[in-house]
């Protein structure tokens, strides 16, 4: 466990000025999907965003998404109070959802003491987090009783996510930018499928994985479902980060 942990907080390379110039623009149309690569892409993501809503029986679980983005979550579930953690608020910026919204953060530390949900989402998120293990240890304790961190992910790592981005939104960004589309990926995806799995198997007794692909180690994305946090784990650890 502690070398797993131990490796956080990581640390982002700074991009080069070429791609600082062009990252907000690119940034928002990738997750709008506003070329032909990103709309594929979000046409394959559609997974990612049905398995975090497929424990919705009800429209009344409260819930807490980490990255919130668009807020495309709203095209697959409706359910009610709905918080949100986005410091990118430009991409939500007029959005049809925002009436939805009960409550906007910039991060995890701003949440409400005490404030805890049915459950905690993310969508293709902790792949890019820095101090991964504060980010699922406050999910742990946030939680109510039989509540589930339910997390989304590219299967960043494999040689099957790889290749899918290298030959489809690599090429495209390499015609538009005359620019490596791989610093990008290795500014934006710090952490790995195996990374992410690794951590939320410290802070939870029970997790469940799904594959969008063959298997674990040939497959586009992956799910975890995250029951039964180990509370004291998860408080200990936090007592201890020194991020």
């Amino acid at each position: 466990m502690n070398n797993i942990l131990a490796k956080y907080p990581k640390v982002r390379n700074k991009l080069p000025l070429a791609y600082q110039e062009i990252y907000e623009e690119y940034y928002k149309i990738n997750r709008d999907g506003d070329s032909s690569a990103t709309s594929l892409s979000q046409k394959m993501e559609a997974w990612l965003h049905k398995k975090v809503a497929k424990d919705l029986t009800t429209n009344t679980k409260s819930t807490l998404e980490i990255g919130a983005g668009t807020l495309n979550q709203f095209d697959y579930e409706n359910t009610q109070p709905y918080d949100i953690i986005e410091p990118f608020q430009s991409l939500f910026k007029g959005s049809k959802h925002l009436n939805k919204i009960r409550n906007v953060y910039n991060d995890i530390d701003d949440v409400e003491d005490g404030l805890t949900y049915d459950r905690i989402t993310s969508i293709a998120t902790f792949e890019h987090v820095l101090d991964l293990p504060k980010v699922v240890a406050k999910a742990a304790i946030m939680l109510n009783e039989g509540g589930s961190l339910r997390v989304s992910i590219p299967n960043e790592g494999t040689i099957l996510w790889k290749l899918g981005y290298k030959m489809t939104t690599a090429i495209e960004f390499k015609m538009k930018y005359k620019l490596d589309y791989q610093v990008l990926m290795d500014y934006e995806h710090v952490n790995t499928a195996k990374d992410v799995e690794e951590v939320v198997n410290v802070f939870f007794n029970k997790v469940k994985g799904a594959s969008f692909g063959l298997s674990k180690g040939l497959a586009f994305y992956r799910f975890l479902e995250c029951k039964e946090p180990n509370i004291d784990r998860a408080l200990e650890y936090l007592k201890s980060y020194k991020g």
